[in-house]
């Protein structure tokens, strides 16, 4: 079987983390962390990492989609990926399990996959070592999203398993900012001077 290639080109954003700045101006990604799984020339698709579903644990999912062994799965929350296809489901995990080409290898090495049988291995003794469920994505047209980086609305940081793979949703955005070695507090109140 053939590795999966990585679904990015060098010079964008591909396997690193956008982090949405006070200024985004846009409710749906306020305080959001996002996993940029893909971005090129024509096109930018990533999950976001930080909204948990309300009361929607991955077992309840892999249960109602009739997946055996669902019940055992992790219990880990299900994740409001984005506002695009939010019916699709996308499972973002380390690439010690792979469905052939159906796993798009992201950044250096983590897969996206979006099929019955990475469903059906988190529901199994061979489920990758980490993983994270989520509903829909965050896409943006060509231009778009350099466009949106311009503007200040979302700072780029590194992305590492640790921040991806944690299951503390909440405080996830104030340590990616750490990352950049912002504090929230300053980066909040700074934004409204001028």
């Amino acid at each position: 079987m053939d590795a999966p290639q990585p679904h990015t080109q060098s010079g964008y954003l591909g396997g690193k983390l956008l982090i949405a700045s006070p200024l985004i101006g846009d409710p749906r990604f306020d305080r959001t962390v996002i996993y940029m799984c893909a971005h090129d020339s024509e096109t930018a698709m990533g999950i976001i990492l930080n909204r948990p579903m309300t009361g929607f644990r991955l077992p309840d999912l892999l249960d109602q989609l009739d997946v055996a062994g669902g019940a055992q799965a992790a219990d880990a929350p299900v994740l409001e990926g984005g506002p695009v296809d939010r019916d699709r489901g996308f499972v973002l995990h380390t690439l010690d399990v792979a469905c052939g080409p159906a796993t798009e290898q992201v950044g250096e090495d983590l897969g996206l996959t979006a099929t019955q049988e990475i469903l059906n291995a988190l529901a199994s003794d061979a489920a990758p070592a980490r993983a994270l469920m989520a509903l829909g994505y965050a896409g943006w047209a060509a231009g778009q999203l350099e466009d949106e980086i311009s503007l200040n609305a979302w700072l780029v940081a590194d992305a590492d398993h640790s921040l991806i793979f944690d299951d503390q949703p909440e405080d996830k955005w104030a340590r990616a900012l750490n990352k950049l070695g912002v504090t929230p507090e300053f980066l909040t109140a700074a934004s409204g001077n001028a």
